[in-house]
């Protein structure tokens, strides 16, 4: 009885800070709205997803990760953009090793901001070589506001045991995540190479969401996590389409705010309540987080067409999950079949 309590108790903490946190973050990059405002409520959400106390190793792991961001920007401004082959290996070379990071724990974080500085920089640096660096200061400031915010809602509610234990061991052995790093660069590395060659800026998130999604869908029954991050892309795409009908008629900050505290304020009770299904509530919210923002700090008004390019992106990207998920679990190659040994 005492044991169900307590982990009420912990759930509730966790549930208002989550509300309060992206509720902070929500407001400032609304009001403010600099380079790529719009990431940082997604940070903000995933640190406090992932991360449950507040230490060091956090603060350092995103402080590196802004750095080699930043480093990124700088080195695409010097040039490099006019050698397209080898901007394309150095873009590949850099996925992988961001997927391979990926599935350590300690170092998640970093390896979600380096896919989309890796992804996001070069290809606008192809157009527009100094654009690359301002985007890189705006990616930069989202993660400081983020980890902030984060720091500031660990600090007015903190954790009930707040010793910090370190990070857990990757669950694959170094030989699994490298095939799996592989594996995600088969699915995403193409479809990179086709936005890069044809210039598809009007799909950009479109091609973050599969290079991002593409290592979740590596293991065994992908077709069936495919489906899962179509259902909880669909999830996050329907409470996207509800803000946007909402906010035509009140399209106001305050508003604005409040709504997506309601919206945050379900999604965590359903993700600390009910642990098994968490990951579809995350990834849904995540989604609207995205969508959301994305299209209220670019619109110029325009709210209504600008919700359904993004909600048909979103379907893009659950067809080419779904279609490349199966045409990898019909090969007989044996790399494949290697990765499971």
């Amino acid at each position: 009885m005492q044991d169900n309590l307590a982990a009420q108790s912990e759930a509730q903490r966790r549930t208002i800070r989550f509300i309060l946190g992206v509720a902070i973050s929500v407001f400032l990059a609304a009001y403010f709205n600099w380079d790529l405002a719009f990431v940082a409520p997604v940070f903000t959400a995933k640190f406090l997803l992932d991360k449950p106390t507040l230490n060091s190793e956090t603060v350092y792991e995103l402080v590196i990760a802004l750095i080699v961001t930043m480093l990124l920007g700088m080195m695409l401004t010097g040039g490099i953009v006019q050698y397209p082959i080898i901007l394309m290996i150095l873009v590949g070379l850099m996925m992988l090793w961001g997927y391979y990071l990926f599935t350590d724990p300690k170092w998640n974080l970093f390896a979600t901001i380096l896919l989309i500085g890796v992804l996001l920089l070069p290809f606008m640096a192809i157009t527009n070589a100094g654009i690359s660096f301002v985007l890189a200061k705006g990616l930069s400031f989202s993660g400081v506001v983020a980890i902030t915010v984060f720091a500031l809602v660990h600090i007015f509610i903190p954790e009930k045991d707040r010793d910090f234990k370190g990070y857990a061991k990757p669950q694959m052995s170094d030989q699994q995540r490298w095939h799996a790093a592989f594996r995600a660069m088969i699915l995403a590395f193409p479809v990179v190479c086709f936005f890069f060659v044809f210039q598809v800026t009007s799909a950009l998130l479109t091609m973050i969401f599969i290079a991002i999604l593409s290592l979740q869908i590596t293991g065994e029954k992908s077709i069936k996590l495919s489906a899962f991050l179509v259902i909880s892309n669909a999830i996050g795409g329907v409470l996207a389409t509800v803000m946007f009908s909402l906010l035509t008629v009140v399209p106001n900050l305050i508003f604005y705010t409040l709504v997506t505290c309601y919206m945050a304020a379900v999604m965590s009770n359903k993700i600390y309540t009910i642990p098994a299904k968490a990951p579809v509530y995350a990834t849904a919210f995540s989604t609207f987080l995205v969508l959301v923002g994305n299209t209220v700090s670019s619109s110029g008004g325009d709210i209504d067409s600008n919700t359904w390019i993004r909600i048909l992106q979103l379907i893009m990207v659950g067809l080419y999950m779904i279609a490349a998920s199966f045409y990898l679990e019909t090969r007989d190659w044996k790399f494949l079949r290697n990765q499971h040994a």
